[in-house]
């Protein structure tokens, strides 16, 4: 049938989520629907079911399409990391890296190996639903672009632009777009959709109809903001700027919010869970003292990010919270701070080097080139989980002989001290199991609701998608998806 893309007058206008939405009204609808983003910048990332890693992002859209996530649906990732680079992901096997002197030159070889995943995922599917990254506003990138118009150019894919009416400004940011980009690539846009409106769609009619004078586009649809996108996985770091509430009635979990933090989805379980109250702590501030239990979190940098947690003296913090005898539990890069020692000769994450750890589990970790990534099942703390392993390197030790999981391959996982304190683990994923879920929030006195989390997203997906069928037009967003097959 065709392809259909979302693009936005800047970043965090909801694309994510609305091409979810998308995802499953249009798989409601009987359509086999897949997603799809050629690039994408972001250090939450999943394995897939061919083995590799794509965005978070996209592997959410595919349980929107009720499919399994593959490499196709982002076909390149680029992952921040230390000294202004990014680590180079085509079609889920590492490449490389990007930086600061290689990146627009980097990128142009990539079209056709994105163009490439493109017409394999057209292939299987009545609709592809393209996401794109950024704006194609920002025309200072548009040479050698892969990510906006320059893949919806050589693809074929008629586009529409979205805009996020909450951060105001929305009639200046469409009908700028249109002002300030090439004409062939405003031909691409089909239209455009307001996105997260608060309050009466009425009183934004003279606005909604402005916009479509004066950019000659027509509009979709206003979409209001959608309560539930707050049950989806996180993606983008920038929700981790906006601080959240307090409430000391509620067991606290604080993770400190590292420069190259990683993975932070994983805690999104227990953001929902009204016995706790999950802290994210940006730079400045200390982790709060009564805490019940800190998380360190995943990183793509480890070396990197120790450091920068001793500059902000959350290792004091951390220490002394030990000390009181709160809990603490380490995932993937977060686990190899709580070792002795960290080593990279290589230099897989920057400068070739090691770094002494926090000293709270009796385990040394070297990085080395071989990444594993491995979906995996298996018993912790008593309880069955389901998650994935996405990591570099190796940890051994003695705290390793008490593992923190034992996987169904047999292979054991992670390491927990004598007294039962201090745990650390590869596997991503982790909260979403209900069982598991609850024997960690056990041990620092609170109760789980038991709810199954990804029942919980599914439900999410199924009430954006309904919104979306009475705020959009969604025959009319099918009916310019069949543009790109010539329909």
């Amino acid at each position: 049938m065709g392809a259909l893309m979302l693009q936005g007058t800047g970043s965090d206008v909801g694309k994510s989520v609305l091409v979810a939405g998308l995802c499953r009204a249009f798989a409601n609808r009987g359509l086999t629907v897949l997603p799809f983003k050629p690039q994408n910048m972001s250090n939450n990332a999943a394995v897939t079911i061919d083995g590799g890693e794509i965005g978070r992002a996209q592997a959410l859209q595919a349980i929107a399409c009720r499919t399994e996530p593959h490499s196709d649906m982002n076909p390149v990732l680029l992952k921040p990391q230390a000294d202004m680079t990014s680590q180079l992901i085509v079609h889920g096997r590492v490449r490389g890296t990007l930086g600061t002197d290689n990146f627009l030159e980097g990128r142009r070889p990539l079209l056709a190996e994105v163009l490439e995943s493109h017409a394999r995922l057209r292939a299987q599917c009545d609709i592809l639903v393209v996401e794109g990254a950024g704006s194609p506003a920002e025309i200072n990138l548009r040479a050698g672009d892969i990510a906006n118009m320059g893949f919806a150019r050589a693809a074929g894919v008629p586009v529409v632009l979205v805009g996020d009416i909450d951060r105001g400004g929305v009639i200046a940011a469409v009908v700028g777009t249109r002002t300030v980009i090439d004409p062939a690539d405003a031909a691409m846009i089909h239209g455009f959709i307001i996105n997260k409106f608060r309050g009466d769609p009425a009183l934004f009619e003279d606005g909604y109809r402005s916009i479509e004078r004066l950019a000659g586009w027509r509009g979709f649809g206003v979409v209001p903001w959608l309560p539930q996108a707050a049950r989806l996985p996180s993606e983008d770091a920038v929700i981790l700027d906006r601080p959240g509430q307090r409430d000391s009635g509620r067991r606290l979990i604080a993770c400190p919010i590292l420069p190259r933090i990683s993975n932070f989805d994983d805690l999104d379980p227990l953001k929902l869970e009204p016995g706790v109250e999950l802290v994210m702590v940006p730079p400045g501030q200390p982790l709060p003292a009564e805490a019940a239990l800190i998380i360190l979190p995943g990183s793509k940098a480890t070396l990197a990010d120790l450091a920068a947690m001793r500059a902000e003296g959350w290792d004091i913090d951390i220490r002394a919270h030990h000390r009181r005898g709160g809990a603490i539990l380490g995932l993937c890069g977060g686990y190899q701070m709580l070792g002795r020692r960290i080593s990279d000769p290589q230099g897989l994450e920057g400068v070739a080097g090691s770094i002494e750890g926090l000293g709270l589990l009796d385990v040394e970790t070297v990085l080395s080139p071989g990444k594993a990534l491995h979906r995996i099942e298996g018993v912790a703390l008593g309880a069955n989980f389901a998650g994935y392993e996405m990591h570099i390197g190796e940890t051994g030790g003695a705290d390793t002989a008490r593992p923190f999981a034992r996987f169904a391959d047999g292979r054991c996982d992670g390491a927990i001290d004598p007294r039962e304190q201090v745990m650390g683990s590869y596997v991503h994923g982790l909260f979403a199991d209900a069982g598991l879920r609850g024997a960690l929030l056990a041990r620092i006195g609170a109760v789980s609701t038991g709810r199954d989390h990804r029942h919980d997203v599914d439900t999410a997906l199924d009430a954006i998608a309904e919104a979306l069928e009475r705020h959009l037009d969604i025959a009319g967003l099918i009916d310019i998806a069949r543009i790109a097959d010539g329909g």
